[in-house]
């Protein structure tokens, strides 16, 4: 009897951890790994933090499935006909997105944010069919143009909106600071949970349109990049050069040279057919002939 209780003690720890988490659990878990990536003082393409990032993207991935599984969202309900346990996973594709650009591969690049991109699309539209808050839904393709510098009408536009969206997400922050606490200690009520979810799901709207804007830039240049990439010209490999050679003149050359200055030059072996003279030696015969001239002259 001691024997199998000492084994079913060491089992049971095993049969807990093999269980799935919960919808509810894997959120949380998600959602936590994502404010202690974003709020790390590690380098973010540590292999710590890209392990971290791989497993709370897989755990968010999972409670999607679940989601859509339990078909917890309609579009033939309003927003107020949503429970408040439930408000809270409408952020899971704006999680998603946020975690997957925390991915740091570098060929990979534009699939990342393509891919980050899709996810905050996804829960911009579930937010603009809930009306949670009033904000345009960008293109779902992405390949807009960009104001240019002589469209100044656009560009300022596109300058008061970030400012307003700026303004909106501090105040979300500055109320979301209030009421987190008492969400935090289990001491809210359900119309306190409720307003904490809906402020984070508002606050996410404003994040997810200014990511939105900074990918497509982003997009832009990983292409311009790719197509340069590809039609670089390829540059011709030369030849090695051969070693240079001594500069060596010959004893005719010297002799021919020398005798046009009225210079005797110094008597060689005549048995051997070339009398070498290195640019040292030339030097002195010129030197020679200077002071011959100046004589002379």
């Amino acid at each position: 009897m001691a024997e199998s209780e000492n084994s079913n003690s060491v089992r049971q720890p095993l049969n807990v951890d093999a269980e799935p988490l919960k919808l509810s659990e894997l959120l949380d878990r998600g959602w936590k790994i994502f404010e202690e990536v974003d709020s790390t003082n590690e380098p973010l393409g540590s292999n710590s933090i890209q392990v971290k990032v791989k497993r709370g993207v897989q755990m968010l991935e999972e409670a999607s499935r679940m989601v859509a599984q339990l078909d917890l969202f309609s579009r033939n309900e309003e927003l107020e006909e949503i429970a408040t346990a439930d408000l809270k996973y409408l952020l899971l594709p704006a999680l998603l997105g946020a975690l997957t650009m925390k991915q740091t591969t570098r060929d990979k690049r534009l699939e990342i944010v393509q891919t980050a991109r899709a996810y905050f699309m996804d829960f911009l539209r579930r937010c603009d069919e809930y009306k949670v808050s009033p904000f345009k839904l960008p293109d779902s393709t992405g390949e807009k143009s960009f104001p240019g510098p002589t469209n100044l009408v656009a560009m300022a536009a596109q300058r008061q909106a970030k400012i307003e969206r700026y303004r909106q997400k501090k105040e979300l922050e500055a109320k979301l600071s209030d009421v987190r606490r008492a969400v935090e200690t289990g001491q809210a009520d359900d119309e306190v949970t409720r307003d904490f979810y809906l402020l984070n799901v508002r606050r996410w709207v404003a994040v997810c349109l200014e990511d939105i804007e900074s990918i497509d830039q982003e997009v832009e240049i990983l292409k311009k990049m790719d197509m340069f990439k590809e039609n670089a010209p390829k540059q011709p490999t030369h030849p090695p050069r051969p070693p240079m050679k001594p500069f060596i003149l010959t004893k005719d050359a010297v002799q021919v040279s020398c005798s046009r200055l009225h210079v005797t030059v110094i008597h060689c072996d005549t048995s051997q057919s070339i009398c070498p003279l290195f640019i040292s030696e030339w030097s002195f015969f010129i030197g020679l002939w200077n002071v011959m001239f100046m004589q002379f002259y």
